[in-house]
């Protein structure tokens, strides 16, 4: 949702089965309704179970980032949506990449309206920068989701749903912004029927943006668009199609991070706008997706829908790495990699889905079938520096000048080959049956079981390594009850193993066996306040096998000279831990999210797990809404505390190795908003983000390297809507 955009109107359903007369009737009255303050959702999801239940029904943790969440705290990407949703913590790489995690763990699972997606590696195709203004809202279900996403990853997976064109009236917003660091950006949202009886449907939204950054030599220009269209083809089918397109263009972009070290061992500490990019850096990406649907309701509470997606994502890069030690006094000592590539990534997936109802025993019972076909093929292209010292292969890097003057002349643009090498090929297919049953033991009692068939294998060759690993017809089973002990209080617990293929490898390169284990979770859902109000408790425990573990240092990979992390894998991992959330309206006008998440993970050896992930999270946002003043205002504001995180290795050129604790100590980010309703179409706002101006780490100990979190920073702006 763009900044100062109004939430999306209500909805009668999020399910994509056809609508029938009574659906569209309600669809008509319902056009003008503005679901205002809205940080609930009504509606059922498809994300843990696939059997369209409310949050309170899913026997797991879920969090949802609504429309109106989304406009207050002026979240525009992927990642600052992950940022402010309770229960989950990023890591910055560098400008574009960026790693989720969820109870310790990487968050592998993402779907796309609920189909199942794979970004490359950290995202380094724009996947986590994406910008959300073509999404309705994003859900997170936390713990494992093997059911519907395939691999039964423990941490979470996020489902990003997109706009759709629901609604016959006409309407819509225009919005302009600006912001710190000369940001400013235009975005519009518009949509209605095109036909008479209302039976066809568009929906549009576009966003073009411009600005620079707190770092030295940053710009970047992007381009949103997406457009959806859909139509009733008769009373009870509905076809939907769609196509979006993003493109970022960001210049002198960072390519990891700061070096942690001077020569002499000791820690270097750079200014938060200190670059180790050019100006003539550039990281671009495109991400375009292609999708239809096309759904039919028998009647009698039976659907069947099925879906066809394309995802094309792809990078190029002229980006510039320095590592190594800085002498203190003239600057010297960092090595150079100029690196260019062009990426793609396409997958084509097909699925479908059978949901209905059964009668037994005098009680409806609900069932879900289900079928995903996918493949993603990718490759990577590179393209010799011309100015390396040896013959391309043998990576003698030149040295990088006095990085204490660094400037926009210090690295010169090298040029590079027009010839490329491919040195990144692989194809990834996913094949899933999997179905659930929801039994209606009694009014107070549901029981869900289910399994998914799953099938993984990727092969191909990634610089110079073959990978070629996965497993057929895999059986991941799921269990959930639910028990309502009062009507505004419910208890659940589920059950599901975890299966995961994994690409670390060990300090003899070789490929670590798939993540297997098991994963529990009970907890007390309770409703306030006519449902304004809702509340969850759920305690956690993790159990895996083969956990990739960064084993010491890294160590250079023969024939490469590149780098490379080694791994290990720990047995008898355990995590566990608690969270607790609130989400909705305690009075009127008055919205609030908290959350508050907590958990602890040890190896059979009883050693810290993960610790580069914080065991401790608290998000928190509040918004109240004063009415009588001109067309209403509302102020508000939260914090994000993320408790300490660490990594041991050494300190780089130190012989013998000189043992080395990365750490970010725990931190609070403070951020304020206002919004003015000028008149009941116009409305002004503002967003102060880190407002203490803290200063601390997005990420450390990655190769030596550091990365600043960002500054104190500001956006306003002005919204029309019609």
């Amino acid at each position: 949702m763009n900044v100062l955009a109004f939430p999306a109107a209500a909805q009668t359903s999020d399910a994509p089965e056809g609508r029938t007369e009574a659906q569209r009737e309600e669809t008509a009255r319902s056009d003008d309704i503005v679901v205002r303050g809205s940080y609930t959702l009504p509606d059922r999801i498809d994300t843990a179970t696939g059997l369209g239940l409310t949050i309170r029904e899913t026997p797991q943790s879920v969090s949802i980032v609504t429309s109106q969440r989304i406009l207050d705290q002026n979240l525009i990407s992927v990642r600052d949506v992950i940022e402010n949703a309770v229960g989950v913590a990023v890591n910055e790489t560098d400008d574009v990449r960026n790693s989720f995690f969820a109870r310790g763990f990487e968050i592998q699972n993402t779907q796309i309206d609920g189909v199942p997606t794979a970004w490359a590696l950290g995202g380094d195709r724009g996947e986590t920068i994406a910008d959300v203004s073509i999404y309705d809202r994003v859900e997170i279900v936390r713990g494992a989701t093997g059911l519907l996403s395939g691999a039964g990853d423990p941490s979470a997976s996020i489902n990003l749903v997109r706009k759709h064109a629901d609604h016959e009236n006409w309407g819509g917003y225009l919005n302009a912004a600006y912001g710190s660091w000369d940001t400013w950006r235009v975005s519009g949202d518009v949509g209605g029927a095109i036909t008479a009886d209302g039976r066809l449907r568009v929906r549009g939204v576009g966003r073009y943006e411009e600005g620079n950054a707190f770092t030295d030599f940053y710009s970047s220009k992007k381009l949103v668009l997406y457009g959806t269209l859909e139509a009733d083809v008769t009373d009870d089918t509905l076809l939907r199609v769609g196509f979006s397109h993003q493109r970022s263009v960001p210049k002198g972009a960072f390519w990891g991070s700061l070096p942690t070290f001077y020569s002499d061992g000791t820690i270097a500490k750079w200014d938060r706008s200190k670059s180790t990019a050019q100006p003539w850096t550039t990281w671009t990406t495109v991400n375009q997706n292609f999708f239809a649907t096309l759904a039919h309701d028998f009647g009698g509470g039976w659907s069947l829908t099925g879906n066809y997606n394309r995802m094309r994502n792809t990078q190029f890069t002229q980006i510039l790495y320095l590592f190594g030690n800085v002498d203190r006094n003239t600057g010297l000592g960092l090595a150079s990699n100029p690196y260019s590539a062009y990426g793609e990534s396409i997958q084509n997936s097909y699925d479908a889905q059978l949901k209905g109802k059964l009668t037994v025993l005098g009680r409806d019972h609900e069932l879900v079938l289900g079928y995903l076909n996918s493949e993603i093929n990718r490759q990577t292209e590179t393209y010799a520096a011309l100015n390396e010292l040896e013959p391309l292969g043998n990576f003698l890097f030149p040295p990088a000048g006095d990085f204490n003057d660094w400037n926009e002349n210090s690295y010169p643009f090298p040029g590079f080959s027009e010839i490329g090498t491919i040195n990144e090929q692989e194809r990834i297919r996913q094949i899933g049956y999997y179905g659930a049953l929801r039994v209606n033991v009694a009014d107070w009692l549901k029981v869900i079981g289910g399994g998914r068939l799953a099938t993984y294998r990727q092969n191909g060759v990634a610089y110079g390594v073959a990978r070629n690993y996965g497993d057929k017809n895999v059986f991941i089973p799921y269990v959930g009850a639910l028990a309502d002990i009062t009507p505004n209080h419910r208890l659940y617990a589920s059950y599901t193993t975890i299966f995961l293929p994994q690409d670390a490898q060990d300090r003899n390169f070789v490929q670590l066996d798939p993540i297997q284990g098991k994963a529990y979770e009970i907890g007390l859902k309770s409703a306030f306040f006519n449902e304004a109000l809702q509340t969850s408790v759920a305690l956690f425990r993790i159990e895996q096998d083969n956990l990739a573990q960064i084993d010491g240092a890294p160590i250079t990979r023969p024939g490469t000279g590149l780098p490379f992390q080694p791994y290990r894998a720990a047995d008898g991992v355990v995590s566990e831990g608690f969270e607790v959330e609130a989400t909705g309206s305690p009075l009127p006008n008055w919205n609030i999210n908290v959350g508050y998440s907590q958990f602890k993970a040890r190896d059979a050896s009883h050693v810290d797990a993960n610790t580069d992930q914080p065991r401790r999270l608290l998000k928190a946002f509040t918004t109240y809404t004063m009415p009588g003043v001109l067309g209403g205002l509302t102020f508000g504001g939260g914090a994000n505390y993320r408790s300490s995180a660490y990594s041991n290795g050494t300190i780089s050129g130190t012989t013998p190795s000189v043992p080395f604790r990365f750490e970010q100590r725990g931190f609070v980010i403070v951020n304020l908003m206002a919004r003015l309703g000028v008149t009941d179409r116009i409305s002004l706002q503002a967003n102060v983000e880190n407002l203490l101006d803290k200063t601390y780490y997005s990420q450390v100990g990655s190769f030596g390297q550091y990365r600043y979190g960002q500054p104190r920073n500001f956006t306003i702006g002005a919204n029309y809507r019609f």
